[in-house]
């Protein structure tokens, strides 16, 4: 087979049945579509060459650049094309958060640009975040391409027309009976979920979102997935949440039992699957079929897993690790309510980056990153026990999982401010800017 050029590969990719003694299944028959398989690999092949291809004849002509706001396999996808015609490519995030991804966007050519954004995801009701600022500036200056994945349409299209219609295809003309997805820009569930009811089919279609106190690449918090432009909470017939932990299992399994190399959002799409098709399983009277989507590969996280699974690696655990941390003793923390007063005689720390540090922070705290701050830990405690210490982030989640494992640590008066300090902006209190 020969192709003109490597984006003429993106798409077709295998949908692959998952053996029934790994997944334990009786009367669903359990299929992976192999995202992973795309030339640059991942799902995001398709959504990248679907918004960039109309706007490069003009973007060569005038020596555009390529801009997205993506930290992961949008902008490695847009990279690669970008180089291919010439252009180069800027990659504009606060959420760098893979080492081995930033290392390879580097590798290819990319310029990448850390804003700091107080939230995770664009907000673009938020006029005062500076990733928001950007965003708006990109839509009227020259010079740029943007190709505006969490509102641009294109990119559910190129799922609904190639990785929906490919589903169908290939289960001989039939619509999966399930369908359940990891959102994340929600472009993928989206487009796939209108190709399956535009075949007339009644699909049960499941979405599933990371647990608010976990980070899961390529899967958005429900709060998050609120943020972008195609997530729209109809598509899916029942929103699930899935935890880091599950999707690690999720991606042993699948390394391990099926040969698949997926990354942490397959691993969590299969054991979400699992999980959820456990729960009609059993009252069913003829075989069902179910599809998730692998999405990349796992290559590119193994300083996440061995972080977070060490002794995957013939590791110790790493002491005081916040990932060790369980929902129950986040659950326990005191939250500090937002008021005038919340920070009053404690000290203030700001768990996020320094770029969002220095663009708005609450008078008198001290920014101490997430990274380094969980690396602090495994010394010890890094404050007295008598000194008072109210941790804060952007939505109050992280600072809520560090204040249950200094807790855990012996530290009797570490607190979480209640929302973040995206809640103390919406409370109309003062921020500074450094």
């Amino acid at each position: 087979m020969i192709y003109s050029d490597i984006t003429e590969a993106i798409g077709n990719t295998p949908l692959v049945r998952i053996d029934p003694d790994v997944h334990g299944l009786r009367n669903i028959d359990l299929y992976a579509k192999m995202e992973l398989l795309n030339p640059f690999g991942s799902v995001k092949d398709r959504a990248a060459w679907s918004m960039v291809r109309p706007l490069l004849d003009d973007a060569v002509r005038r020596g555009d650049t390529v801009v997205e706001l993506s930290s992961g396999n949008t902008a490695k996808a847009l990279a690669l094309i970008a180089g291919m015609h010439g252009l180069p490519f800027r990659s504009v995030t606060n959420r760098m958060k893979i080492p081995e991804i930033k290392d390879l966007l580097l590798l290819l050519g990319a310029e990448i640009e850390e804003l700091p954004g107080r939230s995770e995801c664009l907000d673009p009701t938020d006029t005062d975040d500076p990733l928001t600022r950007m965003y708006r500036t990109l839509q009227t200056a020259g010079g740029f391409v943007h190709t505006d994945q969490y509102f641009n349409e294109r990119n559910a299209d190129a799922h609904f027309s190639g990785t929906g219609q490919e589903i169908v295809k290939d289960l001989d003309g039939r619509a999966p009976d399930y369908f359940i997805a990891c959102v994340g820009t929600a472009g993928s569930s989206t487009g796939v979920a209108r190709a399956l009811r535009a075949h007339g089919a009644d699909s049960t279609i499941v979405g599933l979102v990371a647990a608010k106190s976990d980070f899961i690449p390529g899967i958005r918090t429900i709060d998050e997935v609120h943020e972008v432009g195609l997530f729209d909470p109809e598509v899916y017939d029942t929103i699930e949440t899935i935890s880091a932990d599950e999707a690690i299992d999720g991606l042993l399994t699948l390394v391990r039992r099926c040969g698949t190399l997926a990354g942490p959002t397959g691993g969590g799409a299969y054991q979400g699957a699992v999980r959820y098709l456990r729960t009609v399983d059993g009252d069913l009277r003829e075989r069902r079929s179910a599809v998730f989507i692998v999405c990349d590969r796992v290559e590119s996280y193994l300083s996440y897993l061995r972080e977070r699974r060490p002794a995957l690696f013939g590791r110790p655990p790493r002491p005081n690790s916040v990932s060790s941390v369980s929902a129950a003793e986040i659950d326990a923390v005191t939250a500090v309510p937002v008021s005038a007063s919340a920070a009053d005689g404690a000290l203030v720390v700001d768990l996020r980056s320094p770029h969002a540090y220095q663009a708005l922070h609450i008078d008198g705290s001290i920014n101490i990153s997430d990274e380094v701050f969980g690396t602090m830990l495994t010394a010890g405690l890094p404050f007295s026990r008598r000194q008072p210490v109210l941790l804060v982030c952007p939505v109050g989640e992280r600072s809520a999982a560090y204040a249950a494992l200094l807790t855990r640590m012996g530290h009797p008066a570490v607190r979480s401010l209640d929302g973040g300090v995206i809640a103390w902006r919406d409370a109309g209190l003062p921020l500074v800017r450094d």
